[in-house]
């Protein structure tokens, strides 16, 4: 019955990332016309600052998932490393190195991430749920103090990263339509990236086929890390600070969403940073005019998460799972 529905809707040129687009383009009309200060250009300004560091993670979870993963180790990853970078910085290592020790941390993580996954075969969804709760934890006993760590009063330029504007245009605007950009092309022009479309859409015929199954596994992962350590970068120099609380937020739902709800198919093989883009383009309208409507946070999650279950049936029918999948136990 989903696989045939799914045919059902393909005839007829229809697509998850064509009608979420729409509906995107709909939501940003009516709340133009209906909310008092959508239309201010610091709302503006503020909505896709907010979305570009969320389609930057957005992106790195899209990289995990097309390859018949998921990463939901990337928030905390994200916090810590950035977090105890600023701690170091804040207590007399140059900034340099301080970058330097928040980048191996990443890298380590999404190691074990790969390694776990690939080699003693953990399910993506248990090994990286567990990495991040040892992550948050080890990283809030040994290396980050306080919930909320500020940036260097001397990081000046750094800041700007996250600060800073081009032509008007917010950094992180431009750092996101480059991450875009590069990530395109990674997975559509290079071998790595095809080989990891080919083991997300059938592990075993990718094998057969010569693909490095789980040393690309291994690798995804590690390159999901580096994607959060960045997007960490750009959101503690937008705010000048990074709140190692986050870990615990929503967010990685947020993250989820915003790939899921885009296109990209939860069974693997299928989507890419398009998906993603719509993706974001549409929650981060969604939240900016809840947001702006005084919507209570809680009502907020409610919502979101009504979204995402819609998207998951929506990806069922759409992409059927085969036995590959159910035999993985992904979701």
């Amino acid at each position: 019955m989903s696989a045939s529905a799914g045919r059902y809707l393909k005839a007829f040129h229809f697509s998850q990332e064509k009608i979420v687009f729409t509906i995107a383009v709909v939501l940003f009309l009516v709340f133009a016309a209906t909310l008092k200060g959508f239309l201010q250009a610091d709302n503006l300004l503020s909505l896709v600052r907010s979305v570009s560091i969320l389609g930057v993670l957005g992106i790195g979870m899209a990289l995990t998932i097309i390859g018949r993963g998921i990463d939901l180790s990337i928030v905390a990853t994200m916090a810590i490393s950035v977090a105890w970078m600023l701690t170091l910085a804040n207590s007399g290592t140059p900034l340099g190195i301080a970058l330097l020790y928040g980048l191996c941390l990443c890298l380590a993580v999404g190691l074990a991430n790969g390694l776990l996954i690939a080699y003693v075969e953990i399910p993506a969804l248990f090994a990286t749920l567990a990495m991040g709760l040892v992550v948050y934890g080890f990283g809030r006993y040994f290396l980050v103090a306080n919930d909320v760590t500020f940036m260097p009063a001397t990081a000046t330029s750094f800041k700007a990263i996250g600060s800073g504007r081009v032509l008007g245009i917010p950094n992180p605007v431009l750092l996101f339509a480059l991450f875009s950009f590069v990530a395109f092309l990674f997975l559509r022009k290079t071998r790595p990236g095809r080989f990891i479309f080919a083991m997300g859409d059938n592990p075993l015929t990718a094998r057969v086929a010569g693909v490095p199954v789980r040393p690309m596994m291994v690798v995804q992962y590690v390159i999901s890390s580096l994607i959060g350590f960045v997007a960490g970068i750009i959101t503690a120099t937008a705010v000048s600070s990074m709140n190692a609380r986050v870990a615990n937020s929503t967010l990685v739902y947020d993250i989820i969403l915003v790939a899921v709800i885009g296109g990209v198919g939860l069974s693997g093989g299928k989507g890419g940073v398009r998906n993603v883009v719509v993706g974001t383009l549409l929650i981060g309208i969604l939240l900016n005019g809840m947001t702006i409507m005084d919507i209570p946070y809680t009502i907020q999650n409610i919502v979101k998460s009504c979204i995402l279950l819609v998207a998951i049936v929506a990806d069922s029918i759409v992409n059927p799972r085969d036995e590959q999948t159910s035999q993985q136990g992904d979701i």
